[in-house]
């Protein structure tokens, strides 16, 4: 397994290409998306803008609405899909997402809980942050607690119970929540979206994801040996407790930041990493780096669909549910391939 043979380096090059692809095909969307909107612009004004130039109503569409939404898009996606991506190996089950330690379910139960008390913007989204960790912390408890079944299976059913029980709790906070003010806030956070997504929202969450993107870029060889089962990780050393635990830490923080940024937005750490397989491979050095990618130009032509196809704006939750449910039922028609 040298790290310098020339069958190594055959595996690294078409990851360089997809991702020096990759990065080109996210530039020209980003240019294309702070084009499109209500007020539409050229790509003359709109480059005039980005240089410093323009008319006064340009540059405060670009500056204050349309680059801070780009910019939440391409974090939110690649954050999920990086998420996905991860537990997917951690926990060797293509059918595994972000959400599957009830990460998502604490989240919203987080943000529902402060629309509920009437807290300011800033406080909800900390609260989602708040809920989302807890959750996988009460998960992560009780699977120590569960003896004489495997870890792994352990985390994935507490986690689905967990999530149930927060999700039973956010269904109790809606029937109580006021009707005519603080129900349509919740659903529509539920359903995530990015509107009136400002520049002050996407700093506190960016320092988080790349808190948690570092260890998973560095543990990526770990990740590999693990994804072979915890006997093979023994016998090269590897002590799999703790590896798996510090990704799964990693992966929630990122999951959590970005929830608290854009609600819950479904099925990108689902379907995303697919897609990536099929590009390059399973190595997770090489899934890492290309599933964030793609899975931020994702949610970046998802969001201006859903700012653009209808006069009123549609949560990005429902839009990923059409497109992902669809696709995730053909990458199941097709078998595993892009699996092993």
């Amino acid at each position: 397994m040298g790290r310098g043979t020339t069958a190594d380096v055959s595996l690294r090059r078409p990851a360089f290409g997809w991702a020096g692809a990759l990065a080109l095909c996210l530039a020209a969307l980003s240019f294309g998306a702070v084009m499109i909107g209500p007020y539409a612009l050229t790509p003359e004004q709109t480059l005039a803008v980005l240089v410093g130039g323009g008319d006064a109503q340009a540059r405060i569409v670009v500056w204050n609405i349309r680059l801070p939404r780009v910019a939440a898009a391409l974090l939110v996606g690649a954050a999920l899909a990086a998420a996905g991506a991860s537990y997917q190996a951690l926990f060797r089950n293509p059918l595994v997402s972000p959400d599957i330690l009830g990460v998502s379910a604490g989240a919203g139960l987080g943000a529902v809980a402060g629309i509920f008390l009437s807290l300011p913007v800033a406080a909800i989204q900390g609260a989602a942050f708040a809920g989302g960790m807890a959750a996988v912390a009460v998960v992560t408890l009780v699977a120590r607690l569960v003896r004489g079944t495997d870890r792994t299976l352990s985390l994935v059913l507490i986690g689905v119970v967990i999530g149930a029980l927060a999700g039973a709790a956010t269904s109790l906070l809606k029937v109580m929540a006021d009707p005519y003010d603080q129900l349509p806030a919740i659903t529509f956070w539920l359903l995530g979206s990015l509107a009136a997504i400002t520049t002050e929202d996407i700093l506190p969450a960016l320092p988080m994801v790349l808190v948690g993107l570092v260890p998973l870029a560095l543990l990526r060889w770990r990740i590999n040996v693990l994804s072979l089962g915890d006997e093979e990780a023994r016998a090269l050393g590897i002590e799999a407790g703790r590896t798996r635990f510090l990704v799964i830490a990693a992966a929630t923080l990122i999951t959590a930041s970005v929830t608290a940024l854009a609600g819950v937005v479904g099925w990108v750490g689902l379907v995303i990493p697919h897609i990536a397989r099929m590009l390059v491979g399973p190595g997770f050095g090489r899934l890492l780096p290309v599933s964030a990618l793609i899975g931020a130009g994702y949610l970046l032509i998802v969001d201006t669909l859903a700012r653009t196809i209808s006069p009123v704006e549609v949560p990005l939750g429902i839009l990923t549910a059409v497109i992902g449910a669809p696709f995730f039922v053909w990458l199941l028609a097709r078998g595993r391939r892009g699996w092993s």
